[in-house]
């Protein structure tokens, strides 16, 4: 009996793949039998098309326990929803952020601009080794300047999970901004009984859909200004943007073929073909082996399926390139875009080698990945 290949694809956290393979199907019906554009005409193939959209819409919403579907908005991925929601947002003058020690470029660096700009200042919320907020120390961080708090739910980096329900808790009325980007599709979030603000998420990760699709939500829409202006296919007559959601902040055609995707990702999620035991287990023949060094969460409670290693004798570069080389195995070395995070690690700058498995790993294919990391330790010592 033939033995099936190892899925060899470890770069999840990047982009997810494989994807299912109705999202293929989805998309090339849109692109080869489907056609019309969404909210823009009265014919049958535009209400088509519109109609995917918003179910898409609503089944967001439902997957992120949102009441009010309109406040959840389409953009091209999550650095377009940060941006929209950082740079639209009012900050008074002498307005302090905080921010967990495990942030991602896509937050941070407007964030960075816009303290550099003088807009604000950002103060980082109290964690422990790995970068988990401790919620218990936040209060004596807050006071009457504190505008916004920003928190990564799964780190990208270490795949450490944050206790958002419990930072909202302690901060009470100031607004949340919560980046899901990595754990929308693999672990519960609860927008409403959270109490969080904002959230941003990407559609090409966890969720298995196509790149170019992502969004945000809004609970008071009044509180950002939008960041694209242009058509909307409604109140057309006048040249100021529609109030009404999700108009608001939909400006120019939206990547329809994309959401087609996303759609039939949301619809048909496959059958995880690994356990969260079987995860764990992987985790810990790594840190069996001889010279690695693992980036995890202290306590495995809330540990995402994201680690990344460092080697006593290899560069995250050239352990990278012989998991590929050597075993076909992709994974992804250096900083992952979020330096902040290995500064508070201790691997910065030269950063780390990433796995991020997905749904579709099975115990064997840990296993696969688990052997060629002890040959490469082998060789390295002999």
């Amino acid at each position: 009996m033939k033995t099936a290949a190892p899925l060899t694809y470890f770069d999840n956290s990047a982009t997810s793949y494989p994807k299912p393979v109705e999202v293929m199907e989805a998309i090339s019906h849109y692109l080869t039998e489907m056609g019309g554009s969404y909210g823009r005409s009265s014919h049958a193939r535009a209400f088509e098309s519109s109609s995917v959209v918003e179910a898409c819409r609503e089944k967001l919403a439902g997957l992120l326990d949102i009441e009010q579907v309109e406040n959840l908005c389409f953009a091209s991925n999550a650095t377009h929803a940060a941006n929209t929601i950082l740079q639209g947002f009012s900050f008074p003058e002498g307005a302090e952020v905080l921010i967990s020690p495990l942030e991602h470029n896509a937050v941070a660096r407007p964030l960075a601009m816009l303290e550099q700009q003088g807009q604000i200042s950002l103060k980082t919320l109290p964690a422990g080794r790995d970068g988990r907020v401790i919620p218990e120390q936040i209060s004596d961080l807050v006071n009457s300047r504190t505008t916004l708090v920003v928190v990564n739910h799964q780190s990208n980096v270490n795949g450490v999970i944050q206790p958002v329900a419990d930072i909202k808790a302690v901060v009470g009325n100031v607004p949340v901004l919560v980046d899901a980007s990595q754990s929308l599709g693999k672990y519960p979030v609860h927008v409403d009984q959270w109490g969080i603000d904002y959230l941003i998420f990407t559609g090409h990760k966890a969720l298995l859909g196509p790149t170019g699709t992502g969004g945000f939500y809004i609970r008071e829409p009044h509180t950002i200004k939008p960041l694209l202006l242009g058509g909307t296919g409604s109140n057309s007559e006048h040249l100021e943007m529609p109030t009404v959601m999700p108009d608001r902040f939909e400006a120019g055609t939206p990547n329809i073929a994309g959401i087609f995707g996303l759609f039939a990702a949301l619809e048909h999620p496959p059958k995880p073909r690994h356990s969260r035991e079987d995860f764990l287990m992987l985790l810990e023949g790594i840190q069996a082996i001889d010279g690695f060094i693992v980036n995890r969460a202290i306590d495995s409670e809330t540990q995402g399926e994201v680690i990344s290693l460092t080697h006593t004798d290899l560069d995250a570069g050239t352990l990278s390139w012989r998991l590929e080389k050597q075993f076909g195995i992709s994974t992804r070395s250096g900083l992952h875009c979020a330096p902040l995070a290995h500064q508070h690690l201790g691997t910065y700058p030269e950063g780390t080698c990433r796995l991020s498995p997905s749904v579709y790993h099975s115990p064997d294919d840990f296993a696969y990945l688990l052997g060629a990391l002890k040959s490469i330790t082998m060789e390295v010592a002999a």
